[in-house]
Order: C-alpha cells, then structure tokens, then sequence
C-alpha cells in the first residue's frame, strides 16, 4: 500500500465552495472528482480521500477500466484541491505564507508533475471508484537561486470490485517567492 494509514489530527468534509473552483479549469464533461475529505496528518502534511466518476472518457472509445489517462487527470484534480484546502485551513508545510489567491495564481503556470509512476494491479471501474492521495514531503529548495517547492506524494485508487491502481508523484511549484 502506498499511501499510510497515518492517523488524521484533523478532518474536513469536502468543501462545496471550494470543489467546483478548484475545477474550474477542466471542461465539465472532465470534472470527475465528486467529493474530497481533507486530513491534517502530523508533521505539517495532509491526505485526502475521494470519489471520482467518469461517465464516458474524454479522449478514446470505452475501455471499460481506469486508464493512464485518466489516472493522471484524477490525479491533477485530486492533488488540486488538496492543495486548495490546505492552504484555506493552513495544513501543509512550505504553504505556510500562501493565501488562496496565491493558489488560483499558481494552478495552472506553476504546478508542475515532475515525475509520475503509475501500477495497475486489477482493473478499476472508471464508472464509480475512490482515490487517496498523500504528502510524504515538502521541500524548499533554491536552484540557481529561484526557490521553489519540491513535494513528494503517493496515491491510490481503487473500486468495489478490489480494483486496484497506485503510485508515486513528485511534484515542483515554481515561481514561488
């Protein structure tokens, strides 16, 4: 299992104002995240675990299971809003200076996926299914003097068929004063 079962100091209920903002940028019919509860876990990092629907894919004819694709787009919206509530309820270590405008101002520019490792272990019901997503670290870092934000993260996702997909992301936010 790659994301921990570390216990939770906080927990926030998915937050309605905040969900369909954080989707904003993805055309609706690829807006797949549905609800997202936020955990505040020790050592300044955060979790959350969400539901996800995929009606019908948004590039290719019907697989019928979770693909690389996908995975990676429930990915961007999980970790969005992740970000999103942690830095409303000041959760993560490194957002500490952040305000939600620096969020919007930051999404789409300067978020970057520096790596991404997916597995697929059993096939996953795009239809209906879960994903869990963690920090594991939060680094600044200063290369060639520009500071930025190198974060670690591992997620999951799986269905009530024992459907099962997880992975690693490391994650850059740059242009970060």
């Amino acid at each position: 299992m790659t994301v921990t079962d570390t216990a939770p100091t906080r927990t926030f209920a998915t937050d309605q104002e905040l969900l369909p903002r954080v989707l904003t940028p993805y055309k609706p019919h690829c807006r797949y995240l549905l609800t997202a509860e936020v955990s505040a876990l020790p050592d300044g990092l955060s979790r959350v675990r969400a539901t996800f629907a995929i009606p019908e894919s948004c590039y290719i004819d019907d697989t019928g299971h979770l693909n690389a694709v996908e995975v990676n787009i429930a990915y961007n919206q999980m970790m969005y809003y992740l970000v999103a509530k942690s830095v409303k309820e000041r959760l993560l270590s490194g957002f500490e200076s952040w305000t939600l405008e620096d969020f919007w101002r930051h999404q789409l520019p300067d978020i970057l996926i520096a790596r991404f490792a997916s597995r697929f272990q059993r096939p996953v019901d795009p239809r209906d299914f879960y994903g869990e997503m963690e920090f594991r670290s939060v680094e600044r870092r200063s290369p060639g003097g520009k500071p930025l934000l190198m974060a670690t993260t591992a997620y999951r996702y799986g269905d009530a068929q024992d459907g099962r997909c997880d992975g690693e992301a490391t994650l850059a936010f740059v242009n970060i004063t």
